[in-house]
């Protein structure tokens, strides 16, 4: 019989000890900035940039070189962004998102370079949203929401706690935009794909610390423990898939539909595997995501059965990212490829932090570096979360 090495044997432990969901409360006072980079993080990269060292500075000069980073840039706000399904109808939904992803990344070159123009760029594009927008509309109005959701209070949260130039009136506007047109529309959930849910969860957490509201801290945290073991399996959870409250997946056969047909589970498998691997992506990131920040927010995620989770999840994808034969038992031996640039948050907390081996993780994650954007919600992970120890 193979020996098992001591952090196999404790990561099956963890996932053991923490089947049912932990404490995932809002702390006494939330940490800032604090959604998905802290400043440690955040000075980390600044140093390593200002050092030339790689690959923070390839990193770097990626997202600088990006339409994201322009200091030429216009936004293009509308009051209503309608989406429909794969963005047809697209009123507006590429705009936004690629907006918001703007204000993050002029928000981080604001911070390694202290370039002012950097800074103001961002609350330009900020002002025009917040001063604009009213509402999403459309099939794809909720996932849409988690998108640039997710991305907005990113920007914010740096802005706000390292330049003293961004107005009390601005930030104002902004807090009201992400309540009444964000968090809103997200806090609820999804009983769509589990990518929908997740990002919209993930926007929920990081509108919440950005508005220091506790209250849909909580309930997003709590939504997210149910989704997670509901998007990606564990042989402990048995023959089948767990799934979430009101999902009405109360028979095999419609959790076998909703796992894209998949009869078979192994660890590892998401629910959108068999789908094709940019949607699993997606869903795998946010929760990577939201695992980020609950950290900087004092609770760890990582060394619970969600960690447990994106490790076996990431594993598995990554293999066969790789290029490692499919079995027939695994979507017909038919897989649709393409993962994304999800990989660093996850394998840097797992990996760099909590020191266990991820060969296939690791192997994709160097492969791909430096890590760009989906131009979606994820953006410059290398340059954030590549061996970042904070």
């Amino acid at each position: 019989m193979r020996r098992r090495s001591a952090t196999t044997l404790l990561v099956a432990l963890l996932s053991l000890l923490f089947i049912h969901p932990v404490a995932t409360a809002a702390p006494a006072a939330f940490t800032h900035p604090g959604v998905l980079v802290s400043r440690a993080q955040l000075d980390f990269v600044r140093g390593q940039v200002t050092a030339g060292a790689q690959p923070w500075k390839s990193a770097y000069d990626q997202m600088l070189a990006s339409p994201y980073a322009s200091l030429s840039r216009t936004p293009k706000p509308r009051a209503v962004v309608e989406c429909g399904p794969y963005s047809n109808p697209n009123i507006g939904c590429t705009d936004e998102r690629q907006d918001a992803l703007a204000a993050y990344s002029l928000a981080l070159a604001w911070y390694v370079t202290r370039d002012s123009r950097y800074a103001e760029k961002a609350i330009a594009i900020i002002d025009a949203w917040s001063g604009t927008i009213t509402s999403h509309t459309n099939s794809n109005a909720p996932l849409q929401t988690g998108w640039a959701g997710s991305a907005w209070p990113r920007a914010g949260e740096i802005l706000r706690y390292s330049y003293t130039g961004w107005s009390a009136a601005s930030i104002g506007r902004f807090s009201t935009m992400l309540r009444n047109v964000y968090l809103s529309k997200v806090i609820g959930g999804s009983n769509s794909n589990g990518n929908w849910e997740l990002v919209m969860l993930e926007a929920a957490v990081g509108i919440s610390v950005f508005l220091d509201d506790k209250a849909s801290y909580d309930k997003a945290m709590a939504k997210f423990r149910d989704r997670v073991p509901a998007y990606v399996y564990l042989s402990s959870d048995g023959p089948l898939p767990k799934t979430t409250p009101g999902s009405g997946l109360n028979t095999r056969d419609k959790i076998i539909s909703y796992w894209q047909g998949q009869s078979t589970f192994t660890d590892g498998l998401a629910q959108e595997t068999c789908r094709d691997f940019t949607h699993t992506g997606y869903g795998l990131a946010s929760i990577s995501d939201v695992a980020e920040t609950s950290r900087i927010q004092g609770v760890d995620l990582y060394s619970t059965d969600v960690g447990e989770r994106l490790r076996q999840a990431l594993g598995l994808h990554a293999k066969y990212e790789l290029g490692a034969a499919v079995p027939s038992s695994l979507c017909g031996g038919h897989l649709k490829l393409g993962l994304g640039p999800v990989t660093e948050v996850g394998f840097n907390a797992l990996h760099t932090r909590l020191g266990i081996a991820m060969a296939n993780t690791q192997t994709l994650t160097e492969r791909n570096r430096p890590a760009g954007t989906n131009a979606l919600f994820v953006a410059w992970e290398t340059l954030t979360h590549a061996n970042n120890p904070n």
